[in-house]
């Protein structure tokens, strides 16, 4: 009977891989075809509040997973993510600290303790944990690529900040990290894009508790660019192919 369940595992995988890589094939021309004027989805939201007072990216990505039929609990994925070990410490008036890339920085569970968030790539990799390659990342795209894959009825989760546009240099601080300095804000959030119209971008928030929250499509742009384009989205697939997955974590 041991015997058999591993052969049926093995047949899935030869048979789920590949419905997972064609799900990402886009040819040249529907990438520079317009994309619709306007669209709007409704997915389950997720508070990060109270457990996690940090924990809007992971709490983001929760609500991405869900959208697709993965239960996941935020929890969970706050355990999971990557962590970046480097302490807070302040030497000769300069702030030494974790880089956000590398892995969540500081204390995730409380603001008595120092503590930041975590960027784009840990995120992606923690999402691929679940979803394989269907796991995409859009970092660095223009926006309109952003749309693209809300137009196709996938969320995308972002990196943002808490007032959704430019922030100005008095928000901003330097850190000293082991890859150098970096400039970070204590802004920083993160939430779900869940539709879009000419004026309007469409989001979940995991700190008001928002669904569908209306933020002005300009700033909301000039934010998210000044963040550094920070973008994720799980392409659609086969359920069937993400039951895999999930179970083989």
């Amino acid at each position: 009977m041991k015997k058999l369940f591993v052969i049926t595992l093995i047949v899935l995988s030869i048979f789920a891989i590949p419905i997972m890589g064609k799900t990402k094939l886009t040819s040249a021309s529907s990438i520079n075809q317009p994309i619709p004027n306007s669209y709007r989805m409704t997915i389950p939201i997720i508070r990060q509040m109270p457990e996690l007072p940090r924990g809007c990216e992971v709490t983001s990505l929760a609500m991405l997973l869900h959208s697709k039929g993965i239960e996941v609990d935020k929890m969970d994925l706050a355990r999971k993510v990557k962590k970046n070990p480097a302490i807070y410490q302040v030497k000769g008036g300069k702030v030494y600290f974790g880089d956000p890339n590398e892995g969540f920085v500081g204390d995730m569970y409380t603001y008595k303790n120092p503590g930041l968030g975590v960027y784009h790539k840990p995120i992606h990799e923690l999402a691929t944990s679940y979803v394989g390659d269907l796991a995409v990342d859009l970092t660095g795209q223009p926006f309109v690529e952003v749309l693209r894959e809300v137009a196709k009825g996938n969320p995308v989760w972002v990196i943002q900040n808490s007032h959704f546009n430019t922030l100005p240099p008095h928000q901003w601080v330097t850190w000293h990290t082991s890859n150098g300095p970096i400039r970070v804000t204590y802004r920083e959030h993160s939430v779900v894009i869940t539709g879009y119209d000419a004026k309007y971008i469409y989001v979940n928030d995991p700190l008001t508790g928002q669904q569908n929250r209306r933020l002005l499509r300009s700033s909301f742009i000039k934010g998210w660019k000044q963040m550094g384009s920070q973008a994720i989205t799980i392409q659609n697939g086969n359920k069937e192919v993400f039951h895999f997955w999930q179970s083989s974590n």
